[in-house]
């Protein structure tokens, strides 16, 4: 065989895999990557009264994570769809119109905080006006307001894999959890069914030096943040009164079961203002007010932040930070104008800073499904997309993705497709090209194997067929031994273990 082209066909092969094959692989901000490209910028304006935004948040699933939604101090939420190609010559007003899908108004106050649930059909809003509202994306429709809290609801976090699940956290210094499917027939002065609190903890982050009341008991601290952890049991909560993040199993609320905080105690500089989780629940950042983003291991809280990211000011519980959905970068507004961007295995490396904007930069998000695609909000008035140039983007897994053994599917029947040497230099993608065979065997394996050259339309339906003609079940887990001790199995547990929570994990810390 012409050497040029089994060459040729193996570039193929290692271009893609289906089942037990390599394939293209995902892409991820490598170390090289160092220019972050605004993409455009939209303004935040009602009726050309200008607003400053106050929470972000892209659509959850891969289908929808372009589109994002913005709530405002005026009460709307609007959503976006990043993908338009906005103009740098035209104002930022004529790009909010272009790429505006819709808006509305959700509460006759500020909205302080959004998430999506339900594949993104809905969409929760916390507000100033002390209620949260469930929303219908599509109609705009109200369909339940949430009531219990007595001060503003300042953040929202959905269940993990249950979107029927949300927790709340409020001014008054409580959270509490909901469950959508509770619903009492009575009407609120709101529009939609009103739903009550499922339970609710009072005076979650109570500073031990506010001015106490009659009964000798601490004023209540605001809960500034809180994240519905991937064990799907607990929650970690954040506040104004002090640097510590508390986390809580949902079983049993009577007391956090531990909590973690940044070494320097003494800091006159205390509360955090936002906290983040990735995408597999291993780490938790947490931004202070101490001018600090803090990474912790959620396996191993009683060590404290395993590092420390400075370089930002954050002089205003608006300002948030957010890890990456890979963990490979985190990403912080900040009170001089600027959003810094740090890469997690490297915290004393100066940060990227992107510098469009003119006013504090306070929230921040990034694309779940389109690796350096982020956006920022700003008092400017505006919200900004940005991206990493495509020439720094490697091919290669991150380097914090956990990596899985692949067993190859045990079927005699089962056929590698290929793409021939035609295929590769361009040629047309008919499913009706014929097929063409080799055969190919090695001293280790003296069986010869027939492989199937087709294109690659073809290429799933004709893998898939065969592996439903044999009767051998398919293998694709993990090996054991990996499996145990992969960060992963302790956050989601195979199903023939017994569930175990994070408490299960660390040890409470005094």
């Amino acid at each position: 065989m012409d050497s040029s082209k089994l060459k040729s066909c193996f570039h193929g092969i290692s271009s893609r895999e289906l089942s037990s094959f390599r394939v293209r692989k995902r892409p991820f901000i490598d170390e090289l990557a160092s220019d972050f490209t605004e993409i455009g910028a939209v303004a935040i304006e009602h009726d050309a009264d200008p607003t400053p935004p106050l929470a972000i948040s892209f659509c959850k699933a891969s289908k929808n994570s372009h589109i994002f939604a913005v709530s405002d101090e005026a009460g709307y939420v609007s959503l976006f769809d990043s993908r338009r190609k906005l103009s740098s010559a035209a104002s930022h007003q004529k790009n909010a119109e272009k790429a505006r899908i819709s808006d509305w108004v959700a509460h006759e106050n500020a909205i302080f905080d959004v998430c999506w649930i339900k594949e993104d059909s809905h969409i929760l809003t916390a507000s100033g006006d002390q209620t949260i509202k469930v929303w219908d994306a599509l109609e705009k429709k109200c369909i339940g307001v949430l009531m219990l809290h007595t001060g503003s609801v300042k953040c929202l976090s959905s269940h993990p894999t249950n979107s029927d699940l949300v927790v709340s956290g409020s001014r008054d210094g409580s959270f509490a959890i909901w469950d959508l499917r509770c619903k009492i027939n009575s009407r609120s002065r709101y529009d939609g069914v009103c739903l009550t609190a499922t339970s609710m903890v009072k005076g979650a982050h109570a500073s031990s030096q506010a001015r106490r009341g009659r009964h000798g008991k601490a004023a209540a601290a605001s809960i500034t943040s809180l994240v519905y952890l991937k064990d799907e049991v607990s929650i970690a909560t954040a506040g104004a009164a002090d640097s510590v993040v508390k986390f809580w199993d949902t079983r049993n609320l009577k007391s956090h079961v531990t909590r973690a905080c940044s070494k320097p105690e003494s800091s006159s500089k205390k509360g955090i203002s936002s906290l983040s989780q990735d995408s597999k629940g291993v780490f938790l950042t947490a931004s202070c007010m101490d001018n600090r983003v803090y990474l912790y291991n959620v396996l191993q809280l009683d060590k404290g932040p395993m590092q420390t990211f400075s370089g930002c000011q954050i002089e205003s519980f608006y300002v948030k930070a957010a890890i990456s959905p890979d963990a490979d970068r985190i990403l912080s507004g900040s009170s001089n104008g600027n959003a810094h961007i740090w890469k997690v295995n490297k915290p004393q490396a100066e940060p990227i800073i992107l510098k469009n904007h003119h006013g504090e930069v306070t929230a921040v998000d990034w694309c779940p499904s389109e690796i350096g695609k982020i956006a920022t909000t700003a008092d400017d008035f505006t919200v900004r997309i940005w991206n990493i140039e495509n020439k720094y983007c490697s091919t290669s897994r991150s380097p914090s993705s956990i990596r899985r053994r692949v067993n190859a599917i045990p079927s005699t029947e089962s056929r590698k497709v290929l793409m021939d040497d035609n295929e590769e230099s361009g040629s047309s993608d008919s499913p009706n090209e014929p097929l063409h065979q080799i055969q190919v065997s090695s001293p280790s394996h003296p069986i010869t194997t027939t492989f199937l050259l087709s294109t690659p339309e073809g290429h799933k339906k004709k893998l898939l067929a065969s592996i439903s003609d044999t009767n051998e079940p398919s293998s694709f887990e993990q090996t054991p031994e990996p499996a145990m001790k992969s960060p992963s199995s302790v956050l989601n547990p195979p199903s023939s273990l017994k569930r175990k929570t994070i408490k299960d994990y660390f040890v409470a810390a005094p």
